[in-house]
């Protein structure tokens, strides 16, 4: 922890961003490792938490807020989360005697505190690639090295990294009654356990579904108790395969940009790998994005500079194609229309300056992006 995370927080409450300024001082407050502050801190989470629908704040809430955040500021350790190499994929392939389908030779590697994101459409690989990565699906030929394991085996392997399908496994019981289980299976017991699944239930929105059912809780909810089992067990690498699937379009970057913190903080500094269509929130967060089609690697962003040799832009107007075309020049710009969007792509503009031409020329723009760099050109 440092004062930045600090200072940051303040200026969530004093922009009243107060949902962001809960979530970070609990995440503060469980990386100086102090009981007794982290167990404060879940109970003025619940103050907010029991108002928000009201739209009310609790009484000397931001108050309360300065006093732990002063507190945790005060334990806070000069430390960082060391980057530490977790896994080295080498010439990774998988064949598949049915179907016709295989998965091509691909080579990654990830440190404690870094995002992968692989994206691509359905059936194109990315379940298969992250399946081999955690050791659940054999490769037919290349490595898969654990760096932080000196000698891997199942066991091993499997308490090593935590996968969360798509489709979560059903549960039975409480809610509440499975946390406290998944808690006791890491070795968290008694008076830490109960508070690591308070934690967990509150960092993750959960605490009013704590006793309730499989069947009285919506997928979006299922996914969330999924992802706080499994942070219970501390995991060191995380691969979620369509973790936004289930989530309304609010909770979906809140999810990723929050495991994606916790990920880099003091209290279990953890590599995580993520596959979904989301291309815009997966690119947003992730250090390293690749994109498979039909089994293979056709572009990872670490070599993007060696990949990418012209500009492309994505826009949307009402403006008629030949007008565009004739804009840019036909022979500086090619256009493609996929049926809701326009793509421009040059070699002679940079992204901005074909969007500049368009905009002084008069044309309606509703929507623009710069994807020079984005995996959505490779759809």
């Amino acid at each position: 922890m440092n004062t930045s995370n600090v200072q940051e927080i303040v200026d969530y409450l004093k922009h009243q961003d107060y949902s962001l300024a809960v979530r970070r001082t609990l995440d503060t407050c469980l990386d100086t490792g102090d009981e007794e502050i982290i167990k404060e801190s879940v109970q003025w989470s619940r103050t907010y938490s029991t108002r928000k629908e009201e739209k009310q704040l609790p009484p000397h809430f931001t108050e309360r807020a300065t006093e732990i955040l002063s507190r945790a500021a005060a334990m806070q350790s000069t430390a960082i989360a060391e980057k530490k190499p977790l896994l080295k994929a080498g010439n990774i392939s998988k064949n598949y005697k049915r179907g016709n389908f295989s998965l091509k030779p691909i080579s990654l590697s990830l440190r404690t505190g870094d995002v992968l994101g692989v994206v691509g459409e359905n059936g194109n690989g990315k379940t298969t690639l992250l399946r081999c990565l955690a050791g659940q699906l054999s490769i037919d030929a290349g490595e898969v090295k654990y760096q932080l394991l000196n000698n891997p085996g199942y066991y091993e392997i499997k308490n090593h990294i935590a996968f969360i399908p798509q489709r979560i496994p059903r549960w039975y019981g409480l809610l509440k009654d499975n946390l406290h289980f998944s808690a006791s299976i890491a070795g968290v017991y008694g008076a830490q356990n109960d508070l690591m699944v308070d934690f967990m239930l509150e960092r993750l929105g959960l605490t009013t579904y704590a006793h309730l059912t499989w069947n009285q809780i919506s997928s979006g909810y299922r996914t969330r108790f999924e992802i706080a089992r499994i942070l219970l067990q501390k995991p060191k690498l995380l691969i979620l395969d369509e973790p936004l699937a289930n989530l309304d379009i609010n909770a979906q970057q809140t999810i990723l940009s929050d495991l994606i913190f916790m990920a880099k903080g003091l209290h279990n500094p953890m590599g995580i790998i993520l596959s979904s269509q989301q291309l815009h929130e997966v690119e947003k967060v992730a250090d390293t994005v690749i994109f498979i089609k039909q089994g293979n690697c056709v572009y990872s962003s670490n070599d993007r500079e060696k990949t990418i040799t012209s500009n492309a832009v994505e826009f949307e107007t009402t403006a008629e194609r030949d007008m565009v075309q004739q804009l840019l020049g036909r022979d500086k710009a090619g256009i493609q229309y996929n049926g809701g969007f326009y793509t421009a792509v040059s070699s002679a503009y940079t992204a901005q300056e074909m969007i500049a031409i368009l905009v002084q020329a008069g044309i309606p723009l509703t929507y623009f992006r710069d994807i020079t760099y984005s995996t959505k050109r490779f759809f």
